[in-house]
């Protein structure tokens, strides 16, 4: 049997300037994710946990606070953008363009503004994206720039840290009945 590995991320000679990549899950925000955060990070605007201030606000109901926005969409990119990387350098532009409700879907995507071997580390580069959030309706309700070292194909610092099981993995027998008259030239 051979062992097929997952999507491990891109690497700095992965990305190109102009590539544009979409991030395969969007996010449904909640009540509950925008209280908890809320309180998590010690933000005290009841505006965006007390129903009766939401309600008296402009919006007339709460707002999903700005910095869980901008978490989520950080965390959508990682996949495409930041599964390698070891290090974020900053975060600049950062708008708030439109605001979010529980209930929402958030989607982000990134286009590759920049990328740039490094200086101090010959196995790595700098890479800078612009991402956008959309909500269910195509609104854009955050835009950012994110620049990030990431590691460089072959990198120490990017091997798999995957350990090798005391026990074999469990075969099928169909598998490995597949798997043995391959072998056998039948």
């Amino acid at each position: 049997m051979s062992i097929k590995p997952g999507w491990q991320g891109r690497y700095y000679e992965d990305f190109t300037v102009g590539d544009v990549y979409q991030h395969p899950l969007g996010r449904t925000v909640n009540e509950t994710d925008n209280t908890w955060f809320t309180l998590l990070t010690m933000n005290t605007n009841q505006a965006h946990f007390n129903e009766q201030v939401g309600a008296g606000s402009e919006f007339g109901k709460p707002l999903v606070v700005s910095t869980l926005t901008l978490a989520i969409a950080v965390g959508q990119s990682v996949i495409d953008v930041t599964q390698n990387a070891f290090a974020n350098l900053g975060l600049d532009d950062v708008k708030f363009t439109h605001p979010v409700f529980a209930g929402d879907t958030l989607w982000t995507e990134s286009v590759v503004l920049a990328k740039r071997e490094s200086g101090s580390r010959p196995t790595a580069g700098i890479v800078t994206v612009h991402s956008r959030t959309l909500n269910q309706h195509g609104e854009e309700v955050l835009s950012f720039k994110r620049s990030f070292f990431v590691h460089k194909h072959g990198a120490a610092g990017a091997e798999s840290r995957f350990p090798v099981g005391k026990k074999p993995l469990p075969v099928p027998a169909q598998a490995a009945e597949a798997a043995a008259g391959e072998g056998s030239g039948a």
